[in-house]
């Protein structure tokens, strides 16, 4: 594949600009002791769900897991209902009570977030079930780490699409550390896209920090799922660059290899590559990283301008 138009090479660069900011965002809140909550850093990871979702639809589905915010913004989920959400309020995504790792949000086709390793990807086969017997030509994606690749409902939920044919992309954001456990400790074979093999389904293994091979990737895998020939399973070569929860210094990850993951990092090589293939100038990327902070600062504003909720509304919105 040659190079992107500029229009979805800007596109990918405002994805990834606001998962970038906004991670770092909500560190600075934490860490001054404003906002206190569970949260999963995906910073190093923004590239994947950046370039993924210029190729959705808004009312495609998205299924991801509690380090899944990056994949949400992504998706176009808005911010405000993020923070507010994470901030406990009643103006949040699902009304202050879901928290980061539950956040829905319908109107943009995040359908879930689970805090459970691998539980979405058999309901992603669902929705991948729904859209084949409506025909309605909607794909879903599920993103998860290389540590859910280990858990039953993968195998199963990766099986029963093929088998079927369903319109699911199943990605694997190989950030190489299910927690604290490096991958080559916890996973027998060299790598997770190998395993599409067992089920009779395309496998992929790609750079999850080039924005093209993840474009050309998706796009090939989307277009399989919508003309009715099954799911694909791309596995995106990817690092974090925090520890696993806040808190977590990530001293299981040996030195070299954290330092070549942060020469590697995805963000500022994109940057220098849209400079120097004359995609956009410096003054213009400035001028789009200002108006992704402004809608950030907005967003922060919204969900500390909202009200808490109420303890009296712990019961409503559930099945009993």
């Amino acid at each position: 594949m040659g190079k992107l138009e500029n229009s979805i090479l800007l596109s990918i660069y405002e994805k990834m600009t606001r998962i970038k900011m906004n991670d770092e965002r909500f560190i600075a809140e934490m860490s001054a002791g404003r906002i206190t909550m569970p949260y999963y850093s995906a910073r190093g990871q923004e590239c994947i769900p950046a370039s993924i979702s210029v190729l959705l639809n808004s009312d495609d589905y998205l299924v991801t897991i509690y380090r899944g915010i990056h994949d949400m913004l992504a998706k176009g989920v808005p911010a405000k209902l993020i923070w507010a959400e994470l901030a406990g309020r009643e103006t949040g995504a699902c009304k202050g009570k879901g928290g980061p790792m539950h956040i829905t949000h319908p109107a943009t086709g995040c359908m879930l977030t689970t805090g459970i390793v691998g539980a979405g990807l058999p309901i992603a086969t669902g929705l991948a079930l729904s859209s084949k017997m409506r025909g309605d030509q909607r794909v879903t994606v599920t993103n998860f780490g290389d540590g859910a690749s280990n858990i039953g409902a993968f195998h199963e939920s990766l099986n029963l699409a093929s088998v079927w044919k369903l319109p699911v992309i199943f990605v694997c954001q190989n950030n190489r550390y299910a927690e604290h456990t490096n991958f080559a400790k916890g996973t027998a074979c060299d790598s997770v896209a190998s395993r599409a093999s067992s089920y009779n389904m395309p496998g992929v293994q790609v750079d999850g920090n080039n924005p093209q091979s993840v474009y050309a990737a998706a796009k090939t895998a989307i277009e399989r799922a919508r003309a009715g020939e099954g799911p694909t399973l791309i596995e995106a070569m990817t690092f974090r660059f925090n520890g696993h929860t806040m808190g977590d210094a990530g001293g299981y990850i040996p030195e070299e290899e954290y330092k070549a993951a942060k020469e590697n990092d995805p963000y500022p090589k994109f940057r220098a590559f849209l400079e120097e293939t004359n995609v956009a100038t410096p003054d213009e990327l400035n001028e789009l990283d200002e108006a992704v902070f402004r809608e950030l600062e907005e967003a922060v504003k919204f969900a500390y301008d909202s009200p808490l909720v109420n303890a009296s509304d712990v019961l409503k919105d559930v099945f009993a």
